[in-house]
C-alpha cells in the first residue's frame, strides 16, 4: 500500500525550507503529492490550511491524518517512519555522524543570517539581482567558508559517509554566493556544484528559472 504523503510547499519555488523537505522526499524515492500555497495571497493564513498544520507556516508535510511542519522535523520523520534498508537512508547509521549531519542542519538554519539575508534563494531560484556583499554579509561568508571547509577536510566527498539533507542544505547556502559571483573558495564551489547535479535536487530546479 502506497504511502498518503502530501507535501504543502511555496508556489514561488523559492524557499529553502521546502527545497530541504521536498530533496528529502525525493532521496526516499516515496510516492507523494505537491501542493503549492501561494505566499503572496496569504493561503497559508487560510483556517483549513493553518489549524490543520498547526503553524500555518510551508513546508508542512501530511501522511494521512498525521501533519507536521519544519523541514529537519519532517526528513528525520521520513527517516523513522519509512527506515532502511527498505528505503533509502537519509541519515548516517553511526550515531556520530549522525549528530553531525543534525548540527549542520541546525547551523544553516540559525547562522550565516547577513549572508541569508543579502543573497535570498530568489537569486538563485528566481533570477533576481544581487548587490554587492556588506562588510557585515562578507564577514559571515569568510566565517561560512571556515566552517564549510573544517565540515569537508575532502571536498570530494559528501559530510557524512552517504548524502544527506545536510548536503543538501549546506551547498543551498555556498550556492547563493557562488551564482552571484562571490570569492567563494574553489573546492566549496567545486562540491556545492557537484551537489547539484544529484537527481533529487535537479528535480526541484525543473520548477525554478535556476540556469547554473
Amino acid at each position: 500500500m502506497e504511502p498518503d504523503l502530501v507535501l504543502h510547499g511555496s508556489a514561488s519555488f523559492s524557499s529553502p525550507y521546502v527545497f530541504s523537505a521536498f530533496v528529502a522526499l525525493e532521496e526516499k524515492r516515496l510516492p507523494y503529492e505537491l501542493k503549492l500555497l501561494s505566499l503572496a495571497d496569504r493561503e497559508h493564513e487560510r483556517p483549513e490550511y493553518r489549524d490543520a498544520s498547526i503553524t500555518g507556516r510551508v513546508p508542512a508535510l501530511r501522511h494521512g491524518d498525521f501533519w507536521l511542519a519544519e523541514s529537519s522535523a519532517i526528513a528525520e520523520y521520513l527517516e523513522e517512519v519509512f527506515p532502511p534498508p527498505a528505503h533509502p537512508r537519509l541519515y548516517p547509521a553511526d550515531p556520530r555522524e549522525r549528530a553531525r549531519v543534525r548540527m549542520v542542519q541546525a547551523l544553516v538554519r540559525s547562522d550565516f543570517l547577513p549572508v541569508r539575508t543579502e543573497r535570498t534563494t530568489h537569486v538563485l531560484f528566481q533570477g533576481e539581482p544581487a548587490g554587492p556583499l556588506s562588510p557585515e554579509a562578507a564577514a559571515s561568508a569568510a566565517r561560512l567558508y571556515r566552517i564549510a571547509g573544517a565540515l569537508l577536510p575532502d571536498p570530494s566527498r559528501h559530510l557524512a559517509s552517504i548524502f544527506t539533507p545536510a548536503d543538501a542544505d549546506l551547498s543551498l547556502l555556498l550556492m547563493r554566493l557562488v551564482v552571484t559571483g562571490e570569492q567563494v573558495p574553489p573546492a566549496l564551489a567545486a562540491w556545492a556544484r557537484r551537489v547539484w547535479t544529484r537527481p533529487s535536487i535537479r528535480a526541484w530546479l525543473a520548477h525554478t528559472r535556476f540556469r547554473g
